[in-house]
């Protein structure tokens, strides 16, 4: 058998360094080893272009919140109830035949929407004294019957209320009352169902229920051991060379996104409506989580602005908005997070209010000079009582989050949102006991043996093998709700 020896055609004796030599090379221009490369080969750029700027959009929470542990699947907390009695009502008879012709006014509900109102829960009695204001007239009255919904009331000065309007409905306050000499609590009701009792505090009871947030990444071992340099800069703001981890650090990063995206953007399921709760199959009478617009949505106010384009723009919708605040818990601090359009149209607002600032060169109080650059934004401002400070939330202007659906969304994008510094007092039934907290935080599910805040763990066989599955999985799990106290002082921006 003859054996030929064509010769060392790859040239691939081995350097001890990374050095180009006669005899390291790959002779690639060869009709040999044509199949191994071309004549002239690409230049790699290895540093990985950052075309997007930060991509991460995580950190909003952190600013305005905080976290805490929770063992339970739900969460309950109460909120004050108002101190004074207020409620909307309907004028049902403006002369009720009696002999003292006085009339009819039907309570509907409370003047705050938030509280559930029960039937016949009011606590309007008899001898006290209230003021009825309809778009017709206004009347203060003395209540002299109490019949469930229905009070009987004479009013001072005047026959009777017809003034009111039958049929209009209105606004109701209980603002005192009257007796006549020596007369007890009870002594001028019309029977004993009537009697005047005492009144208990109200209060406003809330819940929500975490959510079970997950992802992986995966790389099979072939990949694994094909190793592949990359200098990439990650969100976390570290640099360096990774290879295949660098998709690990994507998956990381969109996560951790997601866990803030899930607080923002939550929905509870309706039982019986949505079959979200069926698909989930655990907690089959619940699924979803309140996130922070649906909650504003729900117990909070939301502004459209006078355009109905960007919110709060100008002056006369700040008035609105103070006089709604004024309405709630007067809290005289708020953080605004506004997207782009919102915040320039904010910017030239207060700049018009500066006589000089017509062609927009003057915003701010400062010396210019050609050396200095010319600030044209503003970052805060006081308007009566209320001290306003603005910050761009990217997460409203990113293309690949809310900003790409606000382009969408026409009248229901949303702008912005106004949230109350400080902490509020709230009673946890989970602790039993008033707390001070944050407006706005976090609940997560924790205990001894298992923290859920934010879980990673890895199985598969590649590194220090878990099982026989010929990759490296890399799991992220948290298990987590938002807890907006007091979502009548928010604001969302329309």
């Amino acid at each position: 058998m003859a054996i030929s020896n064509p010769g060392n055609l790859l040239n691939s004796t081995p350097g001890v360094i990374q050095q180009a030599t006669a005899a390291n090379y790959l002779d690639l221009s060869s009709a040999t080893n044509a199949g191994w490369g071309q004549q002239y080969v690409p230049d790699l750029m290895e540093k990985e272009a950052e075309v997007f700027g930060p991509r991460t959009i995580s950190g909003f929470l952190n600013q305005v919140g905080a976290e805490e542990a929770m063992t339970a699947d739900q969460v309950v907390w109460s909120e004050q109830g108002r101190l004074h009695l207020s409620y909307t009502c309907t004028i049902t008879d403006v002369d009720d035949g009696a002999a003292t012709n006085g009339g009819e006014i039907t309570i509907t509900d409370h003047i705050d929407t938030n509280a559930t109102y029960v039937s016949g829960s009011h606590g309007v009695r008899v001898n006290d004294t209230i003021i009825v204001a309809t778009t017709a007239a206004v009347l203060k009255c003395l209540v002299v019957k109490v019949v469930g919904n229905v009070l009987d009331v004479e009013p001072y000065g005047v026959a009777d209320i017809t003034t009111l309007g039958e049929g209009n409905t209105g606004t109701l306050l209980v603002y005192g009352s009257e007796f006549a000499k020596g007369k007890s609590y009870n002594s001028q009701v019309a029977a004993a169902a009537d009697r005047r009792e005492a009144n208990e505090p109200k209060f406003n009871t809330f819940t929500n229920k975490p959510i079970i947030i997950k992802d992986y990444y995966e790389v099979n071992g072939s990949d694994a051991s094909k190793i592949g340099w990359v200098e990439i800069s990650t969100e976390a703001g570290q640099s360096g060379y990774l290879w295949y981890l660098k998709a690990e650090s994507d998956t990381r990063a969109r996560f951790t996104d997601y866990l803030e995206m899930a607080m923002l953007e939550g929905e509870l399921g309706v039982s019986g409506t949505d079959d979200t709760a069926d698909f989930l199959t655990a907690n089959a009478d619940s699924s979803g989580t309140q996130g922070l617009f649906a909650a504003i949505e729900s117990r909070g106010n939301v502004t459209t602005g006078v355009t109905g384009v960007n919110a709060a723009t100008d002056l006369a919708e700040f008035d609105a908005i103070l006089a709604e605040f004024d309405k709630q818990g007067a809290i005289e601090e708020y953080m605004m997070f506004v997207n782009r359009s919102t915040s320039l149209a904010m910017d030239d607002m207060l700049a018009s209010m500066n006589s000089y600032g017509a062609g927009g060169t003057s915003y701010g109080v400062f010396n210019n000079s050609e050396d200095m650059a010319l600030n044209l934004g503003f970052t805060g401002f006081r308007r009566g009582s209320y001290d306003f400070y603005k910050s761009d939330f990217r997460y409203l202007n990113d293309k690949a989050t809310r900003g790409g659906i606000n382009d969408a969304a026409g009248a229901n994008a949303i702008r912005g949102v106004m949230i109350p510094a400080g902490s509020s007092s709230v009673y946890d039934q989970t602790v039993g006991a008033s707390m001070k907290r944050p407006f706005l935080h976090v609940r997560y599910r924790a205990s001894q043996t298992d923290d859920r805040r934010m879980k990673t763990w890895v199985t598969g066989s590649v590194g220090a093998a878990t099982s026989a599955l010929d990759m490296m999985q890399l799991h992220f799990l948290s298990e987590r709700c938002l807890i907006t106290q007091g979502a009548n002082n928010f604001m969302l921006m329309k």
